[in-house]
């Protein structure tokens, strides 16, 4: 009932704010600042511990607070203080930090709260947070990041995670600083505090909601959520919210490829600019792409493949054509991240087998799959052959990357692949079933039946590479965390730009229902993470992160990849740098719109 009843406070409260429905299609009050945003799928909780994929870390990082974040305007991307005063003091041996957040913080008035009152935000939050993702109860989704790291935090989950039981390395030493104690250097440690994992949850609301919390988020941040369904999220003004005036300069703002987009205009100001936000979870991107051309639905969207000749004037440099510059503002560059598929190690049929000549065999068969892959037909089809195809698992967004790399494991080769097959003994009679998990699109199932297509010309029986379909996002990160799929296609959005956030997806002790869904185990890269896991950014360091990128490359664990060039299209009301990368849902606080539809500054950045 609790559920039932707060849902009919939302609908009546929305129903309030929208007074002038019939001045303005969506249903608010012309005078109030409203921004529609759009993504391609809906996460399937917005509780912290389970923000696990960029479509909840979009809602998470706007309800709640993190002790740090990105700044908005920064390229490359760089790390400022958030909750947090300052960055954290850490000693001279790196195995202890310590970080003062900011008083006169409050969480928002929730009935969580004796009278309904949000209290202030203290240090002993943080740490509750923390400890719930090594809760075994909460199925935390952010463990991998600190576990082993924190001084006996995996103990306490093993003493039976008893919230009043202290953790000796993750203590509040008074009411407003944090310390955190370290088994061993960890020089990332300040990039995962950015991440939507970090957040700072009040315990009353854990216990007053608990399931709920999935969907009825209770934090300090910008904005409060006033409903949440599968189609859309509603956020209002968090007025309780700290005043910050924006020094957009610290920001990182040039004026030379940002000007454009009129942020200058935020100057001095303390955010959030919009009274309401509005996020809708639109699967197909024709959808998405009919919404936005409405001018009156969403305000923004990333640009589908299907649409780009129409709407480009050229490919390189991405140029819009000039009808559509002249409605819209437009943002492109390479994504940090990328797009990859990878085989599921725990299955005896592609991975490990405990017969040395099956996993011989297997190798090969895995080898033979990725070389019947053809990344440049994808990057045609579904990326508007502007998308940069890589070999490896260390993406260009990041200063490792290494460019000349050899590209074997890219280029496509039919008779190569065909002699692998032949090799390790394998024909259309003997060849195992391989189930290809996707959601549930239609542009999902052209990428498998183009995979498909490709393996069949390699010799692989159409009717032996299958398609499972999974109805949300939410439904397939299930399969992928319970290693229930023998193949894995998907995207990693880069939490932090170091390659350690990629390298880890492939370390054998994150294997599932860890980020590692390929449950890749080679105990000399695993060596090679932990030697490098303490170590400050370095060229040694780098070699050592490219060393362990071959090694995947050679055990043919993954087909991979390739990092999208992503085109944003925002109205020129709205007044943002619109960010899906690292920055992601922290820009949406920046966000203001030009009522007075004068917001046009021309032009366009990349």
């Amino acid at each position: 009932m609790r559920k039932l009843a707060w849902s009919l406070v939302v609908i009546v409260a929305v129903a309030v704010a929208g007074c002038a429905q019939e001045q303005k299609s969506n249903g608010y009050d012309p005078s109030l600042k409203v921004y529609r945003h759009a993504m391609d799928q809906a996460p399937s909780s917005i509780d912290p511990v389970q923000a696990s994929n960029v479509y909840a870390n979009h809602v998470v990082l706007n309800a709640y607070d993190t002790l740090y974040a990105f700044k908005y305007l920064a390229r490359p991307y760089e790390v400022k203080p958030n909750l947090a005063v300052d960055f954290p003091e850490i000693s001279e041996d790196l195995l202890t930090y310590r970080i003062k957040i900011k008083e006169g913080v409050h969480f928002i008035d929730d009935p969580a709260f004796p009278g309904g009152v949000g209290r202030e935000v203290v240090a002993e939050d943080f740490v509750y947070s923390i400890k719930r993702h090594f809760d075994p109860k909460m199925r935390g989704q952010g463990a991998w990041l600190w576990q082993g790291r924190i001084v006996d935090l995996d103990e306490w989950k093993a003493r039976g995670a008893d919230y009043d039981d202290p953790v000796e390395g993750l203590r509040a030493a008074d009411r407003y600083t944090i310390e955190i104690r370290l088994n061993k250097p960890y020089p990332q440690l300040t990039f995962t505090l950015t991440m939507g994992y970090a957040a700072l949850v009040p315990r009353e609301a854990v216990e007053k909601y608990g399931l709920e919390m999935s969907s009825r988020p209770v934090g300090s941040g910008p904005f409060k959520v006033v409903s949440y369904d599968t189609s859309k999220i509603v956020f209002r003004k968090n007025e309780k919210f700290r005043q910050e005036p924006v020094d957009i300069w610290y920001e990182g703002y040039n004026p030379e490829t940002q000007g454009f987009s009129g942020v200058e205009a935020i100057q001095g100001r303390s955010p959030p600019f919009l009274d309401i936000l509005e996020i809708d979870f639109i699967a197909e991107s024709a959808a998405r792409w009919n919404s936005f051309t409405k001018d009156n639905e969403v305000q923004y969207t990333g640009v589908p493949n299907e649409q780009v000749d129409n709407i480009l004037l050229s490919k390189h440099p991405v140029t819009l054509k000039p009808e559509y510059a002249e409605k819209y503002f437009m943002y492109a560059g390479v994504e940090a991240g990328f797009v990859f598929q990878a085989f599921n190690l725990d299955f005896p049929e592609f991975g490990y087998n405990e017969d040395p000549e099956r996993a011989r065999r297997n190798k090969l068969l895995r080898c033979a799959v990725i070389k019947g892959f053809d990344w440049a037909k994808r990057n045609e089809s579904f990326y508007s052959d502007i998308g940069v195809v890589f070999p490896g698992i260390i993406p260009p967004a990041v200063p490792e990357y290494d460019p000349d790399l050899p590209r074997w494991s890219v280029e496509r080769d039919v008779d190569e692949a065909r002699q692998l097959l032949a090799e390790g003994g394998w024909n259309a009679d003997n060849l195992p079933e391989l189930v290809y998990g996707t959601t549930s699109s239609v542009t999902s199932r052209q990428f498998f039946e183009q995979f498909r297509g490709w393996m069949k010309k390699i010799g692989y029986p159409s009717e032996k590479v299958k398609i499972k379909q999974f109805a949300t996002f939410g439904d397939i990160s299930k399969a992928w965390k319970n290693s229930t799929l023998p193949f894995v296609a998907k995207g990693w959005g880069l939490d932090f730009p170091d390659a350690e956030n990629t390298l880890q997806l492939f370390y054998g002790p994150n294997g599932s229902p860890g980020s590692n869904d390929a449950n890749y185990r080679n105990p000399e890269y695993d060596r090679l993470y932990e030697e490098t896991s303490v170590m400050l950014p370095s060229p040694e360091r780098t070699a050592l992160y490219q060393t362990m990128n071959k090694m995947v490359i050679d055990d043919c664990v993954a087909i991979t990849g390739l990092s999208r060039t992503r085109i944003m299209l925002w109205h020129k009301d709205v007044i943002a740098i619109p960010d899906r990368e690292i920055v992601g849902g922290f820009f949406l606080k920046y966000v203001d719109v030009d009522r007075t539809g004068k917001a046009d500054a021309g032009g366009s950045g990349t």
